[in-house]
């Protein structure tokens, strides 16, 4: 089994990434990680960022996210069109699902499966013991550019930096940090007019998928990782963003127009 996907029941886009890689590289196995206890989720967070912080963004998601989530129904049918892509459900005979891709399960699974390459598209966090329990390569498909804009929502923070120019998405190696590893591939697209948040995922998603499908194809071939002729790590600082908060969004689209 030459190629293995990890993905998560809650990340909406593993479809299209799925159909995409599939139209051209047969995916042995589908590995799907049920989300955390919301409970344990909201804890992590607070021990990281703060309670205060952690309200706005549960009050943006709960508030505002949903609201622009329902009126980017059209501009994401043109998406759809405009890259041919397909939505289609995973296929239920090739996805084995399981509590955490960090599980003794899951390592099992994967020494067994003994995929040469696992694409990784919107899992937790993978830990060493995952990235070790296989002899592969594992490719992340990232939405923003790396390592300017590691962790969640690249593209709307990009543009809320006013670095409008590093709105894109980037194909890497996946190592033991956030967003880390060595650079494969980047994208880069400019968002229309009618693009916001809700749409920013699937725009960014959807040019980098040729990418993902040509570094796909070198590396199950037995190319170098890194290539010699990966891009060049952009300059700039590097930070691990999070989620909005309600009244940060409301801010930056009010005075900024960053939507």
């Amino acid at each position: 089994m030459s190629l293995v996907m990890l993905t998560a029941r809650t990340t909406a886009l593993a479809p299209v990434v799925y159909n995409a890689v599939a139209r051209h590289h047969p995916i042995a196995r589908v590995l799907v990680e049920e989300p955390m206890p919301r409970t344990h989720l909201l804890a992590r967070r607070i021990r990281r960022l703060g309670l205060p912080t952690v309200a706005g963004q549960v009050l943006f998601q709960a508030l505002a996210a949903p609201v622009l989530a329902r009126r980017a129904g059209e501009r994401v049918r043109e998406i759809h069109a405009a890259y041919a892509l397909d939505a289609t459900p995973i296929p239920a005979a090739v996805i084995t699902r399981v509590g955490s891709m960090s599980s003794a399960e899951a390592h099992a699974l994967l020494r067994d499966l003994a995929p040469r390459v696992v694409l990784v598209f919107g899992t937790r966090i993978l830990t060493r013991d995952t990235l070790a329990a296989v002899d592969a390569r594992f490719i992340n498909l990232h939405a923003g550019i790396t390592p300017l804009y590691r962790g969640v929502h690249g593209g709307y923070w990009a543009l809320h930096d006013g670095h409008p120019e590093h709105f894109g998405a980037t194909v890497h190696l996946v190592d033991a940090g956030i967003d880390t590893g060595a650079i494969l591939g980047q994208v880069y697209v400019t968002p229309t007019r009618r693009d916001d948040f809700a749409t920013y995922p699937l725009l960014q998603t959807a040019v980098a998928l040729p990418v993902l499908v040509d570094v796909i194809g070198q590396a199950l071939a037995g190319a170098p990782a890194p290539p010699s002729a990966a891009p060049p790590r952009p300059a700039g600082p590097s930070r691990l963003r999070s989620h909005p908060t309600l009244s940060s969004y409301l801010r930056a689209r009010v005075c900024r127009g960053i939507k």
